[in-house]
């Protein structure tokens, strides 16, 4: 596209669209800040080859695609979409694309709640954060106890956190708190290279490294007591937040699926403006394939969070004698997933493949999906902050249901790549840093500190006043980050 051409148009202070021009089957639509929409619309009139507004056109150009291309708040360049990229697809015309997912498929966040004070977490803080940088494999390639068969993986990639329960990592009722019961149904094992499965023999129950962590957190403010008092939460409680996807087998999955997903866009002839964006229809044998393999990165994903929850019970059994029946899962959701959906479209009901890369689903109040005491507010939407900023919890809204097929924020969003943070930051500086405001921080690197340093990201503030401020992702409660736990 002509770089003089671009136009954002601005609906209110927190909507901008991108008229369709040319390629572009529907608009484009950001759920953005002024600030924000000036530095995408400046990243892509300077020509950046990786820019997230080029992303969001190209997505918009994809056949089948329905009401919009859409970014959110945290939105920054990734691989095919945009990093906090939307897109749903009309399940007849539309097509499944492995960009619109990503690598790190069902990335996501186990959130839990303990009957902790902040003094009780400060009397043995050393002995917490010890224990649990002991207990949680954790850091790049890093293995946990359960070492399985390719006929056990194979279980784990159907039954997803049902398989850790059955095996002792945690607790029936946890299973009610978790996006899709824990399970998601039409993954076929099959579908899954041997490669990849070879790659996940020891890394069930693994933090690994990137972005991934452990955070012990409290409650800090609480702006919607309705909803919070629904989820289980008040001023001062302490929780955790874990927050890991399906490891090496949902990026083998990726990388597998790229050569395949190539060669179904030539075999079909489809228009893709960005070789991140190969693609197959989803009724074709190689749409249901891709989708079939992604589920069980999903149900993967379910299962290394569940028995990452079960570890950290026992952990804080063992620093402080806390039983861990009464450690409860406030809720679990995933960030990087393509799931079909029903959702009122021009006034009517219809099943569509929503494509979430970095965004998670935020449904609203009366979605049966939800846990029941849930339903009345609206789903929890995790939102994580760097290692030296808070975090948030928001909720779902029927204006995310109506605008952005019940989608919302994930996190604070990068603004440079981990390269380049690496060159501009010392791990041993942030830790240092992170110790002096009172947050107590075990790494089992310190490059990897360094990537993940706080000033790689947006202003995690910005983006949750935004997401608050356009309606989408109401603010719930702030939690502050007191132990982290990073590999």
């Amino acid at each position: 596209m002509d770089k003089e051409k671009y136009e954002l148009t601005k609906v209110d202070d927190y909507i901008w669209n991108i008229p369709k021009v040319g390629d572009m089957r529907v608009p484009g639509r950001l759920f953005v800040d002024e600030e924000t929409a000036r530095e995408l619309l400046e990243e892509a009139k300077e020509g950046k080859e990786w820019n997230a507004l080029d992303q969001i056109i190209n997505v918009a150009s994809l056949p089948g695609i329905i009401n919009a291309s859409i970014g959110l708040a945290d939105i920054h360049p990734g691989y095919g979409f945009p990093i906090g990229g939307v897109a749903a697809f009309d399940r007849d015309e539309g097509l499944a694309v492995a960009g619109g997912v990503g690598f790190d498929i069902n990335c996501g966040v186990r959130l839990l709640k303990t009957p902790l004070t902040e003094t009780e977490v400060e009397k043995s803080r050393e002995e917490i954060a010890g224990t649990l940088y002991e207990t949680i494999p954790a850091g790049l390639g890093s293995e946990g106890n359960l070492d399985l068969s390719v006929d056990e993986i194979n279980e784990v990639l159907k039954k997803g956190a049902r398989f850790s329960v059955d095996r002792g990592y945690g607790l029936e009722e946890d299973l009610n708190f978790i996006e899709e019961g824990g399970m998601i149904r039409g993954a076929n094992p099959d579908n899954v290279s041997r490669r990849a499965k070879q790659r996940q023999f020891k890394q069930i129950g693994t933090l690994g490294s990137g972005n991934h962590y452990l955070e012990v957190q409290k409650v800090t403010e609480v702006y919607d007591p309705k909803a919070a008092g629904a989820y289980g939460m008040e001023e001062g409680q302490i929780l955790i937040s874990i927050h890991t996807g399906s490891r090496a087998l949902g990026h083998q999955v990726g990388q597998d699926y790229l050569k395949k997903l190539e060669n179904a866009s030539k075999k079909y002839n489809l228009p893709i403006k960005d070789k991140e964006l190969v693609s197959a229809p989803i009724n074709s044998s190689e749409g249901r394939s891709y989708l079939s393999a992604m589920r069980c990165g999903i149900n993967c994903a379910f299962a290394n969070r569940q028995a990452l929850a079960s570890l950290t019970r026992g952990a804080l059994n063992q620093a402080i004698g806390l039983s861990g029946d009464s450690i409860k899962t406030v809720y679990e959701v995933g960030h990087n997933t393509a799931k079909f959906e029903n959702h009122r479209i021009d006034g009517e009901d219809r099943e569509v493949l929503v494509h979430r890369k970095g965004s998670t689903r935020a449904f609203g109040p009366g979605r049966e999906e939800l846990p029941p005491p849930y339903r009345e507010v609206g789903g929890p939407v995790l939102v994580g902050g760097t290692m030296g900023t808070s975090s948030y919890i928001l909720r779902g809204s029927q204006r995310a249901m109506e605008e952005t097929f019940g989608s919302g924020v994930h996190g604070a969003g990068r603004t440079m790549s981990r390269k380049k943070a690496k060159s501009k930051f010392w791990g041993e500086d942030v830790e240092k840093r992170l110790r002096d405001r009172g947050i107590t921080i075990k790494s089992h690197s310190f490059p990897g500190l360094a990537e993940e340093a706080p000033g790689a990201y947006k202003d995690i503030e910005s983006v949750v006043t935004t997401a608050h401020q356009s309606g989408l992702t109401p603010k719930v409660a702030k939690l502050k980050p007191l132990i982290v736990i990073k590999g």
